[in-house]
C-alpha cells in the first residue's frame, strides 16, 4: 500500500520520548508490553500534519491516535560505559543493551477517521 500523501506525519509521546511517525514505516521504541503481531494504540499525539494542514495539541490533539503493529522484540546496539578516576586506580567497565520493540505505523487517525 503506497502512502497517498508523503507529507502526512504525527508527533507522539511514547516511553518518555517524542517520536516523529509517518505511515507505513517502522520505528524502534522502548520495550512495549505487547505480543508480536498485536496492535497498540498511542493516544498521546502532540501534533498531526496532513493534506488539510497542521493541528497542534495543547498539549495533546483531541481525539487523535496512532495505530502501531508490533513487528518484533529486539535489543539495541551494545553501549560500553567506562568510568575511570585518574591517579586513583579506580576503573569500572559496564555494558548495556537497550530492550526495544520494533513497530510498524499502520494508521494515523483524528476524530475517529484515518487520515493515512
Amino acid at each position: 500500500m503506497a502512502d497517498p500523501n508523503p507529507e502526512t506525519y504525527a508527533i507522539v509521546e511514547a516511553s518518555g520520548q517524542q517520536f516523529w511517525l509517518q505511515p507505513n514505516r517502522y520505528y524502534d521504541l522502548d520495550r512495549l508490553q505487547a505480543a508480536v503481531d498485536e496492535t497498540v494504540t498511542l493516544d498521546n499525539v502532540l501534533l498531526v500534519k496532513d493534506s488539510k494542514g497542521t493541528t497542534v495539541g495543547q498539549p495533546y490533539v483531541k481525539d487523535a491516535s496512532v495505530s502501531l503493529k508490533v513487528m518484533d522484540h529486539r535489543r539495541g546496539p551494545k553501549v560500553i560505559v567506562y568510568k575511570m578516576r585518574p591517579k586513583k586506580k579506580t576503573r569500572r567497565k559496564n555494558g548495556h543493551r537497550q530492550e526495544l520493540t520494533r513497530v510498524m505505523v499502520e494508521s494515523i487517525s483524528v476524530g475517529g477517521k484515518a487520515i493515512s
